[in-house]
């Protein structure tokens, strides 16, 4: 399997990837990518498009929403299918899972002084949610065709190689319940 590695993914942020693909044979090169930021040059209609935490999405698609949208749509136009690779943590393993977590944002507190007293504040309480991203990301699989998997970051390196060579693949239709 040869791998092409979109150029803006960061090389820090990608060393344990390219160490595992290196374990395993696996050649890879960088060259920028239309969409998303891993592609096998077995099946150039399916790329993989790597997020490091539901945080980082929840970004995309909300503060985000329209470089992103324009993004799916480009991947639709291309005849591409776009899987966003979620690197979580071992509490998020599927889409239903995303309406239980819980934005950091939300729920910080921090002090501060008014009036002379020390009073709690909540960081952002209208950021988004569990549930409402997890509304956001079933319309966004259901309109542009997109599949969301999931996995710890120690195992990014397996899931990229797994997923690019159609082992157990998820459908969009699988992840709907259909």
């Amino acid at each position: 399997m040869d791998i092409q590695i979109d150029t803006r993914e960061k090389q820090r942020a990608i060393r344990k990837i390219l160490k595992t693909f290196d374990d395993n044979g696996v050649k890879h090169f960088s060259s920028k990518l239309l969409v998303g930021d891993y592609m096998s040059l077995d099946n150039p209609r399916l790329i993989i498009d790597r997020k490091q935490n539901l945080q980082e999405l929840c970004g995309n698609v909300c503060q985000q929403h329209e470089r992103f949208k324009r993004e799916l749509l480009k991947a639709i136009d291309a005849g591409i299918q776009l899987v966003i690779l979620v690197e979580h943590g071992p509490d998020i393993q599927s889409l239903e899972d995303v309406w239980f977590w819980e934005n950091p944002r939300k729920h910080e507190v921090r002090w501060r002084m008014v009036n002379g007293k020390r009073e709690k504040y909540v960081v952002s309480a209208k950021a988004v949610d569990g549930n409402q991203l997890y509304k956001s990301l079933c319309t966004i699989r259901d309109r542009y065709n997109v599949r969301f998997e999931f996995c710890e970051k120690k195992d990014t390196g397996k899931e990229i190689m797994r997923i690019l060579s159609g082992g157990g693949a998820v459908t969009p239709d699988d992840q709907r319940g259909d």
